[in-house]
């Protein structure tokens, strides 16, 4: 038998803590704890370690820099590219 799935089910609806493209970018510089978790595959652990990052070694210059983040490998910072900057 198939499993069938209502629409309106958990795992069936878009994440609304996502971003959509089209909205102003969140700035990995400077963005606080609640605004890095709004983009996808950033959660509670790695905004902390993001931000940790930031402190010590004074922001990223690139998106491609927050591979340095423990963590964060080249797909999650595939996924963020179209809603994530650096400008200051």
């Amino acid at each position: 038998m198939r499993a069938v799935y209502n629409d309106d089910e958990p795992q069936n609806r878009p994440n609304t803590a996502m971003k959509s493209p089209g909205k102003p970018k969140i700035n990995v510089k400077n963005a606080s704890k609640g605004e890095l978790m709004r983009l996808p595959g950033i959660g509670n652990k790695l905004s902390n370690k993001i931000i940790a990052y930031r402190s010590v070694h004074g922001g990223f210059r690139t998106i491609d820099d927050l591979q340095s983040v423990k963590g964060i490998g080249v797909k999650t910072v595939v996924k963020l590219k179209p809603y994530a900057s650096v400008y200051d």
